[in-house]
């Protein structure tokens, strides 16, 4: 299903900032179905239809109330309609005219009442908001005839391009809706109406007089949000502390007309529970990031013990394995290190690798200058993967500055050791590759002396359950090696993701 402004692009003849002000108002008109007890329709101009056919409206977007049972079970949006069939929105459209009427509900067996509501933008009338209104369950309440009032003064904003707000952010999972509590203030603050809900949240934060009546300032509510709004007419979003176990979130949306602030509907949410799982998430995020940040002190101190024992030994292969040993209980520890200051569970990759091709840099030792270049990423991705492919790679690039150029009258004037990194949605892929003197004869990844290559071996195929090719670099007049790792994600991903991608598609 094609997105609302796909639809724009393709269906319609709309610009670009057109179509940026009707996905505002699909933003945030929730609060109008709500209002409304109503189903709401956004309808636009279709393009040119072939000859013989009468003009066209196609639908961009369709809500259903939060407080009221919806009228229209199917999914309308993407739907081309005549004209001829929906008059009434066309009579808007073309005149910029609010127009009332009934349109037939087949589920209801009867005709209902409809609003068609120019929507415009600087000037210009760019869609029809269709409103299709239920049956109202005998006389009309108070609390609804305050909320169809705000209605209708939203949508006198709607005609006049000042609803949705230019400013106003897309409506968050935690913003409050109509349900949660509303208040309607006068254009001097002046609480005109206030829901049950509302009052609940007022006794949350202490305020136990009646509110009408009242200006919002005066309940003894220490917020800005009412004054801010009514002074500059833009909405305002502000949470509002009692103590430090209550939380309400306000919002407070300016009501306009002909540009100028009339009053304002605040809407407010208790959203203490919400605050207290975020600090209990928070908290535990801490002790998560501070168990690693332990754990790498513990590496740490134990990769300077073997240095110091390193340097205790007499030169040869004891002190060569004591070095070894330190390096790659480093490559353990950069990986803990990012993640004691990363929340969740996921580290950036890149991070890990900028600090692997540093360690491997100071490394060198031979009189042949070496220089190691990055490619490509491989995203976000758990400890349990970050690890293992950390050692791997730390022993690979090690192993090229060491003992690729060891001949260095055989070489061109600069070493070279590439590391080419990517990833789709189920394969991380890693390859280093050197200009060096090439493999030994009769190489043997599996019966091979090194240790390092070894481990490289067995924590590629035992703890990431891939695949590692090590080879002579054919069709080059330089010659070197590469070694090449492949890890898949589809047997990590049934149980959780391993890596998170930026972007959604493949880097390189």
């Amino acid at each position: 299903m094609p997105t609302p402004a796909e639809l724009a692009r393709l269906r319609t003849q709309l610009t670009d900032e057109q179509t940026e002000h009707l996905q505002r108002l699909l933003g945030s008109w929730s609060l109008l179905a709500d209002l409304a007890f109503s189903d709401l329709l956004l309808l636009a101009q279709a393009v040119a239809p072939p000859a013989g056919q009468g003009a066209q409206l196609v639908v961009l977007g369709q809500v259903r109330p939060n407080n009221r049972g919806t009228l229209i079970s199917q999914d309308l949006v993407g739907q081309t309609v005549p004209e001829s069939r929906w008059d009434l929105a066309a009579e808007a459209l073309h005149t910029g005219r609010l127009v009332e009427g009934t349109i037939f509900d087949v589920e209801l067996g009867e005709d209902v009442p409809v609003w068609n509501i120019p929507v415009r933008h600087e000037g210009e009338v760019i869609g029809v908001l269709l409103r299709i209104q239920g049956p109202l369950r005998g006389p009309a309440s108070l609390y609804e005839r305050t909320y169809l009032d705000v209605f209708e003064r939203l949508c006198t904003m709607v005609s006049e391009s000042t609803f949705p707000f230019e400013d106003e952010e897309v409506a968050a999972e935690e913003t409050p809706r109509v349900g949660d509590g509303a208040m309607v203030v006068d254009a001097s603050g002046r609480v005109e109406y206030a829901t049950p809900n509302a009052i609940n949240a007022l006794h949350r934060l202490g305020v136990y007089s009646p509110p009408d009546g009242s200006r919002f300032e005066s309940l003894g509510v220490e917020a800005d949000l009412v004054a801010t709004a009514l002074a500059t007419g833009k909405p305002v979003v502000e949470e509002i502390e009692r103590r430090p176990d209550v939380a309400v979130l306000g919002h407070c949306v300016p009501l306009l007309e002909s540009g100028r602030v009339t009053g304002a509907l605040i809407l407010l949410r208790d959203v203490t529970d919400l605050r207290r799982l975020d600090r209990l998430v928070l908290s535990k995020d801490q002790a998560i990031r501070e168990v690693h940040h332990r754990v790498k002190n513990n590496l740490q101190t134990i990769s300077a013990l073997l240095r110091l024992q390193a340097r205790r030994t007499d030169a040869g292969s004891g002190r060569q394995a004591l070095l070894e040993a330190e390096r790659r209980i480093r490559s353990i520890a950069i990986v803990h290190e990012i993640l004691s200051k990363e929340p969740g569970d996921e580290v950036p990759f890149s991070e890990i690798i900028t600090s692997l091709v540093q360690m491997a840099e100071d490394s060198v030792v031979t009189p042949h200058p070496v220089e190691i270049s990055v490619v490509g990423d491989l995203g976000d991705m758990t400890a349990d993967v970050a690890t293992p492919l950390a050692v791997a790679l730390a022993e690979l690039l090690q192993n090229a500055v060491e003992h690729a150029f060891v001949d260095p009258d055989a070489l061109g004037d600069v070493g070279h050791v590439n590391l080419t990194l990517r990833h789709d949605a189920w394969t991380l892929y890693a390859e280093v590759r050197d200009n060096g003197v090439g493999l030994p004869e009769g190489f043997d990844l599996e019966s091979t002396p090194s240790l390092g290559l070894s481990i490289v071996r067995d924590l590629v195929r035992t703890q990431l359950n891939g695949t590692i090719e090590i080879e002579p670099v054919t069709g080059s007049v330089v010659g070197g090696t590469r070694a090449i790792i492949e890890v898949p994600l589809h047997e990590r991903r049934s149980q959780h993701p391993a890596v998170r991608w930026r972007g959604g598609g493949e880097t390189s």
